[in-house]
Parts: C-alpha cells; sequence; structure tokens
C-alpha cells in the first residue's frame, strides 16, 4: 500500500519527468548502496539524534540535515574484518539482502558514524567499547579512513579491535525515487552513543552539526527552520515515539526490512511522494495530515 507524503508536494517539472521514467522513456541510474546510523542519546523528553547539515555545494541533498553515513565502499565487504555481534548471516535475514551486501553495510553503517561524527562502534573484544577516541592519532586514521587512505579491516587491526555489530540496530531501507540523477539504496540503522564518547564536528561534508530531540527536530522543519529529505523526516517521526535510544534498540530487534522506493501520486493538491502506512499513522496523530 503506497500512501502520499503530506509534508512534500512535488514540482510540475519533477512529476513529468517520474511519468517519463514510468513510461520507459528514461532509465533510472543504477542506485549505489549505502548505510545511514541514526545515533542517539538520551533527552528529557525521549532520544535526542545527531544530525549533520550538508554543504550547499553537495551534489546531493545539499542544505538538508541529515543523519551520518554513505555510500558501501568495496573494502567494506572483506571477510577478514575483526568481527563481534550477529553474524553476517543473521544481518542478512533482517536487512532483506545477500550476506555479502549485508557485511559490507554493517562495516560501512560503522565507518561512515566514526568518519562523520568521530563516534567509534568498536572495542578490544566483544563485550567491551572504545571509551576516546578523540586524540590526535585517531583524528589521523579517521582521516584516513575518510580519504580511503586506510580501510576498516586495517585499522581494526591497527589497533587491536574488533567490529561492536550488537551496538547496531536495524530500521528501514530507502531507494532514492527513479527521477533523481544520484540514487542510493540506503540501510537505516539505530545506534546509542557509547559512554564516555563524544561526537565532533569532523565531517568535511557539513557545515554544522547539532544534537536535537528527535521531536524538536520535527518542530522545527514543519516551522522551516530546518530542512529535511522526507526518509529523515519520517525517521525522526519514528524515533520520536520512543522514550529512550534503549527502547528504540529493543523495536528494532523485532524488524524485518524490506527496501521501499518512494513513488509520485496525484493528492488532492497536486502530487506527493508516497510513504509506508506506519508513517501515516504518525502524522495523522501529529495533526499532519
Amino acid at each position: 500500500m503506497r500512501i502520499p507524503i503530506p509534508p512534500v508536494s512535488m514540482p510540475a517539472e519533477t512529476v513529468a519527468k517520474a511519468a517519463e521514467y514510468a513510461e520507459g522513456r528514461l532509465t533510472p541510474a543504477e542506485p549505489r548502496n549505502a548505510a545511514t546510523v541514526i545515533l542517539m542519546r538520551p533527552g528529557t523528553t525521549g532520544p535526542e539524534v545527531y544530525l549533520l547539515r550538508r554543504q550547499r555545494t553537495m551534489a546531493f541533498a545539499a542544505g538538508m540535515c541529515v543523519f551520518p553515513g554513505g555510500g558501501v565502499d568495496p573494502r567494506d565487504s572483506d571477510h577478514s574484518v575483526a568481527w563481534a555481534g550477529p553474524s553476517p548471516e543473521q544481518w542478512a535475514a533482517q536487512l532483506g539482502c545477500t550476506t555479502l551486501e549485508a557485511r559490507a553495510l554493517v562495516c560501512a553503517a560503522v565507518r561512515e558514524t566514526f568518519e562523520e561524527s568521530g563516534v567509534l562502534l568498536a572495542g578490544t573484544s566483544a563485550d567491551t567499547v572504545v571509551s576516546d577516541v578523540s586524540g590526535e592519532d585517531w583524528e589521523a586514521d579517521r582521516q584516513a579512513l575518510e580519504s580511503r587512505e586506510l580501510s576498516l579491516t586495517d585499522f581494526l587491526d591497527r589497533r587491536g579491535l574488533v567490529l561492536r555489530t550488537d551496538l547496531l540496530g536495524a530500521w528501514e531501507a530507502w531507494t532514492t525515487p527513479v527521477m533523481e540523477p544520484k540514487r542510493y539504496r540506503t540501510w537505516f540503522f539505530v545506534a546509542e552513543l557509547p559512554e564516555g564518547q563524544l561526537t565532533r564536528d569532523v565531517s568535511t561534508e557539513s557545515t554544522e552539526v547539532l544534537w536535537l530531540g528527535a521531536g524538536e527536530a520535527l518542530d522545527r522543519v514543519e516551522a522551516g527552520e530546518l530542512a529535511m529529505m522526507p526518509p529523515t523526516y519520517l525517521n525522526c517521526l519514528e524515533i520520536a515515539q520512543f522514550g529512550s535510544p534503549a527502547e528504540a534498540l529493543a523495536a528494532a530487534g523485532g524488524r524485518s526490512i524490506e527496501m521501499f522506493t518512494p513513488e509520485i501520486e496525484p493528492v488532492d493538491d497536486g502530487h506527493a511522494l508516497t510513504m509506508l502506512p506506519v508513517h501515516r499513522t504518525l502524522l495523522e496523530a501529529r495533526g499532519r495530515v
């Protein structure tokens, strides 16, 4: 079942282009696999989420507030990466993808979170988490990962660390609509900020970073103070329903992920992107539809 997203009205030229793709007159760009992490910490009214405002010069989502994340690096699928937690096979079953893709997506989620927030979901064993990764030597490694001079496997091996895949939870999966020139198949994960670690404004792709309560983020988008793409807004809408990061992570454990590709459909006053039924229900409760 597809239901239009009320907050997003599609321009006429976008609607016309989508029709050309639907009729087979244009060929969609091939989407690239990507991973995004909704990094959370406890707030006064529920989880706070970590957001980066992308530079306005970026080719994709320019000026938008986004969660840390990015495209999969071919080396993210390395079978020799130090791994602790649910296996790639278990992740594949929950994420609805192949084992090779699941391994790469989980590694990309951890790598991109470290690259874009300075937070590392890894430890010296299956039951430890590094507590401080803000020193100059850590920063040098972060920059080497970001520039692709260093692979995640080599980084973890050098540090004697293992990937803590149990610190992640599977959340949703979205594919960029067909009419966009740059497309991603993005799997969203949730994670809680590890004790002792601090986020840092380190991403070269953002102009600022901020922690906001998920509900406050929604208020600011609806007031025109922040810009978000529909998946970011709707994920904040879901996260705002929980009382704590732990509750959201517990909910993630029971999710079975199916890839969703928004389409354009007519509504009373024009055209809008489609969304999942759960989002319609939450928007109705918020008085947005």
